[in-house]
């Protein structure tokens, strides 16, 4: 472990994004529901998130449109895969992990949270998503944060029709759709105007289909081409929830 207790590759991920802030694209990896087939894409890493009780078990923190693919794949199988190469250090960091899908409390599917959280909690102990739940960590509160921090355009984009579905109108009715939505400046009043109406129905729709994906890894393959001799170094999570090093071919 190092510094406050967080593992060293996270440690190493920290210190490349301080140099490097605009490096958050990573790749993920699920599995379709209906066969063996992975399926990848790009997403933003958003954040860490370290149980109080358990600096050395941290969650990997990105974001999702409810309604697309993969949250069926996740809930179907959490065996989810990242790779993510950071340019300007010259390291690759591969974690798999276990994947859970945080939806908004009015969606059908945060009742499978709730329930993957409790029964992770007591099968899965030493885990960092099981820490935080003992913690009683208020996800939803964590829900909204990210949420307020998206950009206004990126916003607009749940308020779209389900992601990977047909395109139906074409082009043309993909204008109409709305290109930003901002934050309401109060609370709703009668004599709003019809455009502030319309801004306020389209964040409450983005929330509501805004989710939170986290990944707690259970082994981190780190590869260090900055260096000479190359370094990589596999991290394991044990079942005591420790992470154990092995150095290894490059």
């Amino acid at each position: 472990m190092t510094e406050n207790n967080a593992p060293r590759w996270q440690s190493a991920i920290n210190s490349a994004l301080e140099k490097y802030e605009k490096s958050v694209v990573m790749q993920l990896a699920s599995i379709d529901v209906t066969s063996p087939i992975p399926n990848v894409r790009s997403l933003i890493f958003r954040s860490f998130v370290n149980p109080i009780s358990n600096p050395g078990l941290p969650l990997i923190l990105t974001t999702t449109d409810v309604r697309s693919p993969k949250t069926a794949q996740i809930i179907a199988n959490p065996h989810v895969h990242i790779a993510w190469w950071i340019e300007g250090t010259q390291e690759q960091f591969r974690v798999s992990g276990l994947a859970s899908i945080i939806p908004s409390p009015q969606d059908p599917l945060h009742k499978h949270f709730l329930h993957s959280a409790t029964s992770s909690a007591t099968s899965l102990p030493n885990t960092g998503m099981a820490a935080l739940n003992r913690e009683n960590f208020d996800w939803e509160a964590k829900r909204k944060e990210v949420f307020k921090t998206m950009s206004a355009h990126m916003k607009a984009s749940w308020c779209r029709p389900t992601p990977g579905s047909p395109l139906v109108g074409g082009e043309e009715e993909a204008k109409k759709w709305p290109e930003r939505v901002d934050e309401p400046k109060d609370l709703e009043r009668q004599d709003e105007s019809e455009e502030d109406k319309e801004n306020r129905k389209n964040w409450e729709t983005a929330l509501r289909n805004f989710a939170l994906i986290l990944v707690d890894p259970t082994e981190v393959d780190y590869v260090e081409l900055g260096v000479l001799p190359n370094r990589r170094t596999q991290f394991t999570r044990s079942s005591q929830g420790t992470w154990k090093e092995q150095a290894i071919v490059p």
